[in-house]
């Protein structure tokens, strides 16, 4: 398949020299990165930036700039040994500190791979960043990426009163937004006030999958090593809120869940049913033994689903997360746990509820997921493409 010609926005920035010129005027430039923030030729962008802009700081959301921590790991200050730039952690106790620095700039560059799940932190590390420029007056330049599963929005919205690190504002499961429009809409939506500029991609249409462009692709964070991973983590990250291994410690995570009870024989039947219904599109399920190396039921063999996606487009990741938590719940009421975080991680407290309906539930989502695309609209940055994911 012939790849579409893409440059991100950090390519954009680094090509234009009127940009550049007016990022030196500044005097003082921070920038939040990770591994996902390289060129087109896979050099890390602060590298490119120092040669021309007046770069003084590195700030790092979860899991490091470098990627190397697992989730909800502390990441320490440090300095950078190439560049001797010191580097605040923006996530966990370090985020004081890394604010202090913030508020001493005379511009910051966010400059982050985001998938488009609302329960994926780097959102909200962009936005408390974006808080603390405003009240600083330090303008803001997010420095856009392709999406990595499309901008399809999908699921439910949000209830503020679940709102947490892993969900803040009422945002569809699958935002339907890159990162740059998702700090324009937030910024407007949530009333931050920031000086904010997004620097576009070019060549970039929001039907697309990040692996249909030409840029390299790095994992997003630890447990995200693709793009069909990351578009079914919008399903099975729901685990996370339950005593069953979402596949963490294998090297399928997200594409598998389980655990050592698993009626996997009666389960894949049920999802089998329903996506020879039509109900769960785009993807076949497969039982699957696995033994996760950390994280839950580490060392213990585990029995399972693998979810195969067949048609991206067609596939609905959270639908397919939903029946699948509901249908463990429903094999195994006495052993199938749900916790109070899934109830952060969904953004309401329903599916925690007894007499909780899947096909009820999705189904009432119609109405209001049509409204979130309306509001959404106006923010959007690229055109819709050929093939874009119906909505």
């Amino acid at each position: 398949m012939t790849k579409l010609t893409v440059l991100s926005g950090a390519d954009v920035l680094l090509s234009s020299p009127g940009l550049l010129n007016q990022l030196a005027c500044f005097g003082t430039v921070g920038l939040v990165t990770n591994p996902t923030g390289i060129t087109k030729t896979a050099v890390p962008v602060y590298e490119e930036l120092i040669k021309s802009v007046p770069l003084s700081a590195l700030f790092s959301p979860e899991h490091g700039v470098r990627g190397d921590r697992q989730a909800g790991a502390e990441v320490d200050e440090y300095r950078d040994d190439k560049t001797g730039l010191p580097v605040y952690s923006c996530y966990g106790p370090g985020k004081g500190r890394a604010e202090e620095a913030l508020a001493s700039l005379g511009c910051l560059l966010f400059d982050i791979q985001d998938i488009g799940s609302r329960y994926y932190t780097y959102q909200y590390t962009m936005t408390d960043c974006m808080r603390t420029a405003a009240a600083s007056g330090i303008p803001v330049w997010v420095l856009d990426r392709p999406p990595m599963i499309g901008c399809s929005a999908e699921g439910n919205l949000l209830d503020r009163r679940f709102a947490s690190g892993v969900g803040r504002f009422p945002l569809a499961a699958r935002t339907g937004m890159t990162l740059g429009e998702l700090a324009l809409y937030l910024n407007d939506s949530e009333g931050i006030g920031c000086e904010l500029r997004v620097i576009p991609c070019r060549g970039v249409f929001r039907g697309m999958f990040f692996d249909e462009g030409d840029l390299p692709f790095v994992c997003p964070s630890p447990n995200l090593p693709s793009v069909d991973c990351a578009l079914i983590y919008v399903g099975t990250c729901l685990f996370e809120g339950t005593n069953l291994s979402e596949g963490r410690g294998t090297t399928k995570p997200f594409e598998l869940f389980g655990a050592p009870w698993l009626d996997s024989s009666a389960l894949c039947r049920e999802l089998r049913a329903l996506e020879d219904a039509g109900v769960l599109p785009g993807c076949l399920f497969r039982e699957a033994a696995f033994t996760p190396t950390f994280s839950k039921y580490a060392g213990e063999s585990c029995r399972g689903i693998q979810i195969h996606v067949t048609d991206r487009r067609a596939f609905r990741p959270f639908d397919t997360g939903v029946y699948a938590v509901s249908l463990a719940r429903r094999l195994h009421p006495d052993r199938t746990v749900c916790r109070p975080f899934l109830a952060n991680l969904f953004g309401s407290d329903e599916i925690l509820k007894e007499d909780f309906d899947p096909a009820a539930y999705l189904a009432a989502l119609a109405a209001p997921l049509t409204a979130y695309r309306e509001r959404i609209r106006r923010f959007r940055l690229y055109p819709e493409g050929p093939e874009a994911a119906p909505e």
